[in-house]
């Protein structure tokens, strides 16, 4: 996407990532409008933008709630005409206990922000980028976690959630006509207010100049961290292997993966 000119909305766009997407994003010309709940939070966010020359709105939301994120939607549209990006941004930690012993109300919490929240951006944006089929895209923040577990032990819930935006992208970019583009931020360790402490995580700014060139290049997997390959060619290296001793491929398999393809309805996928 070119974004100069265009509304870009950006939920947990107050802080950290979402703001140094924001910054980033504003350099070239986007306007935005950052959505969190936190009030003090967005005005400040907001003020520095506008410091910066950047045009940024703030809107008081709650992405767990679907009334909440169809209201900033009409946001967005009253006040350029319409949105033509939108990042899923907003995320939580959550708990940090053991997948047995995790608080199950603690983890459904998580999973509202994380993955729901997302899901209802993705419908309420959607469904008006499908409706005018104008050029849009919509974005989701994944993480490092949901092509491996980089968090190996007392995380359950937050990488669960992770695969879970993964696994969602995936298909939505499957089910969108061409005109919308579709992208994953994978982002590793940076540094926001989660990871404020950690002095050996990626400048956001840094991130953010990373992952906002491969926007523009319509990629769909948004990826800053080099390391990350390794932990997931050691991932993948134990499926094969698994594979490889007790499902190894077998003579006229070719056949039958194209049928059940057929059969899954992806090889009659059109993008118009």
């Amino acid at each position: 996407m070119d974004f100069a000119g265009k509304c870009v909305v950006i939920t947990g766009g107050a802080t950290g990532i979402g703001f140094a997407l924001a910054k980033r994003l504003g350099v070239t010309g986007a306007k935005l409008i950052l959505c969190e709940p936190r009030e003090a939070k967005l005005a400040e966010a907001v003020a520095a933008l506008a410091a910066l020359g950047i045009d940024a709105r703030a809107f008081v939301g709650d992405v767990t709630d679907a009334a909440s994120v169809e209201a900033l939607a009409d946001f967005a549209w009253a006040a350029h005409g319409r949105a033509d990006a939108i990042i899923a941004n907003a995320g939580v930690g959550g708990p940090r206990a053991s997948v047995i012993d995790c608080d199950p109300a603690a983890a459904r919490a998580l999973f509202e922000v994380n993955f729901w929240g997302a899901w209802n951006c993705i419908r309420s944006f959607g469904r008006r980028f499908q409706a005018d089929g104008l050029p849009a895209g919509i974005y989701a923040t994944a993480s490092e976690n949901a092509l491996f577990n980089a968090v190996r032990v007392k995380g359950g819930a937050y990488v669960a959630s992770k695969h879970a935006v993964l696994g969602l992208m995936d298909m939505l970019r499957n089910e969108v006509s061409s005109a919308i583009e579709v992208g994953v931020i994978i982002p590793g360790w940076v540094k926001s207010d989660m990871t404020r402490h950690a002095e050996p995580a990626m400048e956001a700014d840094a991130f953010a100049a990373r992952i906002v060139p491969q926007m523009e290049a319509g990629q769909f997997y948004l990826v800053s961290h080099p390391y990350n390959v390794v932990r997931m060619e050691e991932r993948w290296a134990e499926a094969y292997a698994a594979f490889a001793d007790y499902a190894p491929r077998e003579e006229g398999d070719e056949a039958m993966d194209v049928q059940m393809v057929i059969e899954s309805g992806a090889a009659v996928k059109r993008r118009d």
